[in-house]
Formats: structure tokens, C-alpha cells, sequence
């Protein structure tokens, strides 16, 4: 297997771009849950306290100005420069920690796909409604590998995301909110309507496992198709973690449990279905990541209890892996 280990540098400073990335999304998250804006506004002779709903200016009113409504005001305001500097101030540090990250050619995620993850993460959409899968993934396992996985091909131009909520909530921020935030130009695509495409024709898949086909609500877009082989991902414990991108910034990825990412991955590459020329990159990316973990990954057993849990269309995979499984040092 064609593995490199990171640099103590590079090691260290993925660890400093993860503390600088939770402590900017924090502040981020906080400002977002704050009212846009409030204002005194006088009204015929009397003075009334607004709150400011979205950036076209739509207000409500809060009722005529008192002593609690002032003190209410201005706490506001306060609250609210105070954490506009705090969140310039982590901004510096995460700019700084990103600059580093891509000087030392540690593995990145594309521009595009960067925004869509902090538009959902800043909503609490990542993780709680959704993961990345597909190639992209295989940027957060080379992290929890604490490696370059040389033999996995990274090389995308779209990004995958699997729809992971169980029951659908009208109040929970939606796909398609999180899309439009990051881009106001995607649109679905008419004849994939699985599909959002923007007007740089960059493409998003979202997908689902059969059994979370109910937790979108009626109203989002796209629409996934349901696969049964996406279940297979659920499975497992998750690997979360923080990446540079290349457009200089950071991002967060929610990934499947290696494991089973890897071995799903190997059952595509003979799937009759599957695009020929997809089967290739399928089989090396799922060779590539077994190997890293039975090589790294020592927190993700591959053991007999694993093999047992396995679906008999993935255990003969898993034997004819380890039949030629390198040697661990």
C-alpha cells in the first residue's frame, strides 16, 4: 500500500485548524441566532422597538419604547459587537491555520463543496441531516488516517451528500436552504431530480438510504432516490473532522464509518448497474481504505465480531481483502 504518515508540522497543525475552525463556527452560529438587527423607530410622535427580520429590511414591532425595552435594546447591541469581534478575531486565526494547512499540501476539498458544508454546518444541518459520501470522503479518512492514502483517486466534480435525518420537521432548516445560502444559483436538475446543479455547472447529488427517505419534508429539494446499499453507511460510528479548502478556508465533514465506507465501495465496483468507467476508482478506493484502517485506524476493529455483523453481500468482499491484507509493521 502506497501510504505516507504526515509531518509532526502537519499533524500539529490539522489539530490547530480543528480548535480554530469549532471556536469561528461557534461565534458564527451564535451571531446567526440572534436577531438581524433591531431599531427605535418613531411612529407618529412616539418611539417603538423593531426587530429587523432579514437583510431586505422586513421588521416587526416589539412595542413602544419603556425601560425594559431599552435595557433589552441596548443589551442587544452589546452582545452583538461583542461577538462581531470575536468572531473577526477566530476568523484571523482560522485564515492563518488554513493558510498553513494548504502551504504544507495536505489534502483539500474543492471550493464549491467547502461552502455547501459551512452554510449546513452553521445550521446544524451537517451531521444531524445529513454526510458527505462519495470520492470527498476519502479527504476526512486520509485526516483520521493521519496519512496520504496514495492509491485512493480523490479527483471529483461533484459532491455527494446522503440524506441522514429520520423524521421530517417543518421547523429544522432544509436542504435546499442550505443550498440556496451557499449559492442562490442551483437549481434542480429537471431530468435527475436527485441532482442541483449552479450556473458554474458544479453538481450535487444527495442520496438516501431507504429507511431516511422520511426525513425530508415534502417541500425540499432534490429529491433523493432511495438505495438499499445506502443503509450499509449508517452503520458504524462516524468520522468527523475539519479540512482545509482550496479556496483558503475550512470545512467540516460528517463521513461514514470507514469500514463500512470502504467495503460498500468494493461492492460497486461489481455491481452490474454501475458505470464501467466508475468500477476502477470504486475497487482502488475501497482496497485503499481497508488497508489504512486495518494499517491506522486500530479504533476501527477488523476483527471477527466485525466480519459477523456484515451483510452476506459484503462478506465475501471483506474475506477476499483480507486474504491479501498488508502486514502491519
Amino acid at each position: 500500500m502506497n501510504f505516507q504518515p504526515f509531518s509532526d508540522e502537519q499533524a500539529r497543525v490539522i489539530v490547530n485548524l480543528d480548535q480554530a475552525y469549532h471556536v469561528w463556527m461557534d461565534a458564527l452560529r451564535t451571531l446567526n441566532d440572534m436577531p438581524y438587527n433591531m431599531r427605535i423607530k418613531e411612529v407618529s410622535g412616539r418611539e417603538y422597538l423593531y426587530e429587523v427580520t432579514d437583510r431586505r429590511g422586513s421588521m416587526k414591532s416589539k412595542g413602544p419604547i419603556d425601560p425594559e425595552k431599552q435595557a433589552e435594546f441596548d443589551q442587544y447591541k452589546t452582545e452583538k459587537a461583542e461577538l462581531k469581534d470575536r468572531l473577526a478575531l477566530s476568523k484571523e486565526t482560522l485564515t492563518e491555520q488554513a493558510s498553513l494547512y494548504r502551504a504544507l499540501r495536505l489534502p483539500m476539498l474543492p471550493a464549491d463543496a467547502g461552502k455547501i458544508l459551512r452554510a449546513a454546518d452553521r445550521l446544524r444541518f451537517l451531521g444531524d441531516q445529513a454526510m458527505v459520501v462519495g470520492t470527498n470522503a476519502l479527504i476526512a479518512y486520509a485526516l483520521e488516517a493521519n496519512g496520504f492514502i496514495r492509491d485512493a483517486p480523490q479527483e471529483t466534480m461533484d459532491f455527494d451528500m446522503a440524506l441522514t435525518g429520520l423524521n421530517a420537521d417543518e421547523d429544522r432548516p432544509t436542504l435546499w436552504k442550505v443550498l440556496k445560502e451557499t449559492d442562490m444559483t442551483y437549481s434542480v436538475n429537471t431530468e435527475r431530480p436527485f441532482q442541483a446543479r449552479n450556473a458554474k455547472a458544479y453538481e450535487v447529488e444527495i442520496l438516501s438510504a431507504p429507511s431516511r427517505i422520511g426525513g425530508q419534508i415534502a417541500q425540499d429539494r432534490p429529491r433523493p432516490i432511495p438505495l438499499p446499499e445506502q443503509e450499509w453507511l449508517l452503520n458504524g460510528r462516524r468520522v468527523d473532522r475539519v479540512v482545509g479548502v482550496r479556496d483558503g478556508e475550512a470545512a467540516r465533514m460528517v463521513v461514514p464509518d470507514p469500514r463500512w465506507f470502504a467495503l460498500q465501495k468494493l461492492w460497486m465496483a461489481e455491481k452490474p448497474e454501475r458505470d464501467p468507467q466508475k468500477k476502477p476508482k470504486d475497487h482502488k478506493q475501497g482496497t485503499a481504505l481497508l488497508d489504512a484502517v486495518w494499517l491506522t485506524m486500530r479504533h476501527y476493529p477488523m476483527d471477527n465480531t466485525f466480519f459477523e455483523e456484515l451483510p452476506d453481500a459484503l462478506k465475501p468482499h471483506f474475506e477476499f481483502w483480507a486474504a491479501k491484507r498488508p502486514q502491519r509493521k
